[in-house]
């Protein structure tokens, strides 16, 4: 398995400032919960929600906190260690391009740039295996920066080619509008309903 692009540009040392860093965050009080209200807003109480590439689980814990269940998932292991310190949700090592959980969730977050992170030409196979752990009607919200080398006319593609649909597009986590020109796409798809 190749590397991923986090593993590429990015090595234990610079892990551990990540999660130094929304720790310091945090404690100085600074709110790094906008995403997960974006979410929550979304998902109706006591939701299953899967945090995929979830980094230190800090999106994880808040919707936990909130009232939803929550399992996470991210390749890195110091931010699966990170993570497990959170009693309130599982936490999982894995590679995103061949997850297999063998359960699904109302709802899949890719928040902190995760698409543009992963192996290089292994985007559509992590947002196939995103699908594949969604319910019917279920929604993924994938985040990420429009300046990498995964773009989002791409991920449209890797969304639609994975049968999940597109409904919004915001150009921050606190909605405001999309534009071509935006910093940072904030996409919200579904999968299909079964019909009754």
């Amino acid at each position: 398995m190749a590397p991923t692009r986090w593993q590429t540009e990015n090595d234990e040392a610079q892990s551990r400032k990540y999660v130094d860093r929304f720790a310091r965050l945090e404690a100085r009080g600074v709110d790094v919960h906008g995403e997960a209200r974006m979410v929550d807003a979304l998902l109706t109480p006591g939701s299953s929600v899967l945090d995929a590439g979830c980094g230190t689980a800090r999106l994880g814990a808040e919707l936990a906190r909130r009232g939803h269940r929550v399992t996470a998932v991210d390749l890195d292991p110091v931010f699966v260690d990170a993570a497990r310190l959170n009693p309130d949700i599982t936490v999982h090592q894995a590679d995103l391009t061949q997850l297999d959980l063998g359960e699904t969730f109302d709802a899949v977050v890719a928040a902190g740039n995760v698409m543009v992170f992963v192996e290089p030409g292994t985007e559509r196979s992590a947002v196939e295996r995103i699908a594949a752990h969604l319910t019917p009607g279920g929604v993924f919200v994938a985040g990420f920066a429009t300046d990498r080398e995964y773009t989002v006319g791409q991920f449209d593609d890797d969304l639609a080619a994975s049968g999940l649909i597109v409904e919004h597009r915001f150009g921050t986590w606190d909605l405001r509008p999309w534009r071509s020109d935006s910093d940072w796409a904030v996409t919200v798809a579904r999968a299909a309903q079964l019909l009754a």
